[in-house]
């Protein structure tokens, strides 16, 4: 199993911009299924982004396509979400998670401890 830790969390602005890494320790990193997630205080945790073992593959949910920008490097076991234009409705817990296959939260086995991210208006 994958220990996962994020960072690159922070405060930022309405239209701004930030980067999350998540690095992982084990050695099953390069064959599994990454993905991000969000939490707040008023919603269930929702798959924000995924990306495939091999990285050609990646999915966004409908609230951030065309804003964020999940990638990965295997070589470095290091995932990242890139978060452009952010919206005050973005503000979120973010989690890095492994090996789900699919949006459910409970369906993915390994997760990060979470990094806070609020935009301000």
């Amino acid at each position: 199993q994958l220990e996962l830790t994020e960072s690159g969390g922070g405060s930022v602005q309405a239209g701004g911009s930030l980067t999350l890494s998540c690095a992982a320790s084990g050695s099953t990193f390069n064959l599994r299924e990454m993905g991000w997630f969000r939490q707040n205080a008023w919603k269930e945790r929702e798959s924000v982004a995924r990306i495939s073992w091999n990285g050609f593959r990646t999915i966004y949910s409908e609230s951030v396509k065309g804003r964020f920008t999940i990638s990965r490097d295997n070589a470095k076991s290091l995932v990242y979400l890139q978060m452009n234009n952010l919206k005050p409705e973005d503000t979120a817990v973010y989690y890095c998670a492994s090996g789900g296959g699919s949006p459910e939260a409970v369906e993915w086995d390994a997760w990060g401890q979470g990094t806070q991210v609020t935009v301000s208006s």
